[in-house]
């Protein structure tokens, strides 16, 4: 396929359907042999961080923005989970059902288009990572680190953090030439990240310049809804908040799209 053909399917707007479901339930049905250690493995590295800095460090420490410190780690915790979970999905996963197992290729020689698959993955690992979050969510009421209704909120919350970082790991995965290639991502983005978002430590303590280009991030944003609401708290600037982790999702979900189409048309 030479370039004049092939560019104006590279751009094309994606036509949305409701096709997109049975990638879901087939990775839905794949992953559902192996759910209790899936749901254990991603609460073993969000709750151990929990416990260990929360009850730990936070016991040598005074209150952090009004609370105690492992109430103020729990809600980093939780979006720093979401986060890891769907872009593991988005990542590994999805790299393995397009590049390695070629599940992708079967996919697109049933009545599938490109961006019935790329939707099914992209809710797929927001699906996941829904999980990974209730999860923590549920550790969370049981240590008594909240009670107030509000927290139930959190629950679109972590749907629409796992959105957008599983479209921004699915345009990684179209670059991605193997498996080395994540650590790319996850040592200059991810991590630093999950350092500068507020999960540990509140950005206030961040020099100024710094506290603004975090506000790119789309896991700052995910922490400024998930803390207050664990709180009992309606949280400042919620629609500002949700309209970032929407665009976010949109134009990564399209720059995925493209990059994918070129990938998948060499």
């Amino acid at each position: 396929m030479n370039a004049a053909t092939s560019s104006p399917s590279l751009y094309a707007p994606p036509r949305l359907s409701a096709r997109w479901f049975p990638v879901w339930q087939r990775n839905f049905l794949v992953w559902r042999k192996l759910a209790l250690p899936s749901i254990l493995g991603n609460l073993a590295d969000p709750l151990i961080y929990m416990l260990g800095l929360g009850y730990g460090l936070g016991s040598m420490l005074p209150e952090v923005a009004g609370t105690s410190y492992v109430a103020f780690l729990a809600a980093g915790t939780v979006c720093a989970s979401t986060m890891n979970a769907a872009t593991f999905e988005a990542l590994y996963s999805a790299f393995s059902r397009m590049h390695v197992q070629k599940t992708w290729e079967a996919m697109l020689n049933a009545p599938l288009e490109l961006e019935d698959v790329m939707l099914g993955e992209l809710i797929w690992a927001a699906t996941k990572s829904l999980l990974s979050g209730c999860a923590i969510l549920t550790v969370i009421f049981v240590l008594g680190l909240s009670h107030s209704p509000l927290a139930l909120g959190v629950l679109p919350v972590i749907l629409l953090t796992g959105l957008a970082f599983a479209a921004l790991g699915l345009i990684v995965n179209a670059l991605a030439p193997s498996y080395d290639f994540f650590m790319y991502y996850f040592t200059l983005f991810i991590t630093p990240t999950m350092l500068l978002s507020g999960v540990f430590f509140p950005r206030e303590q961040l020099p100024v310049l710094v506290q603004g280009l975090t506000e790119a991030l789309p896991l700052t944003h995910a922490v400024q809804l998930v803390r207050p609401l664990l709180q009992g708290q309606v949280p400042a600037n919620a629609l500002l908040h949700v309209a970032v982790l929407l665009a976010i999702t949109a134009v990564a979900f399209l720059v995925a799209l493209v990059l994918t189409r070129r990938r998948l048309l060499r």
